[in-house]
């Protein structure tokens, strides 16, 4: 599956894609308490999108890393297609690119 295939409601998404920028964590409260929550931009070649980043998944990413986003699950917000990886999916990092 590539970026422009993302469409909101879908399920189970697996996406490879270069990590373009993370946003500086933030604190939100959530029905199971305090978590940080962050937003990057991922892409391939054909588009972006933002990945929601929680808590442990934060650490994992950064600029210019290829990553493998399993069994994410994409949603509209403030007029945006977004995915976020829940409970069941997983972040790899396939590439730490020039930097790491």
């Amino acid at each position: 599956m590539k970026v422009k295939d993302v469409k909101p409601g879908m399920e189970n998404v697996t996406l490879t894609v270069r990590v373009v920028s993370v946003s500086e964590p933030r604190r939100v409260d959530t029905k199971y308490g305090e978590a940080l929550v962050a937003r990057a931009v991922v892409a391939d070649e054909t588009g972006e999108i933002t990945l929601t980043l929680w808590r442990g998944q934060i650490d994992l990413v950064k600029p210019g890393y290829t990553i493998r986003v399993e069994n994410a699950f994409a949603r509209e917000y403030k007029g945006r297609v977004e995915l976020s990886v829940g409970r069941q999916g997983r972040i790899t990092v396939i590439d730490r690119g020039e930097k790491g």
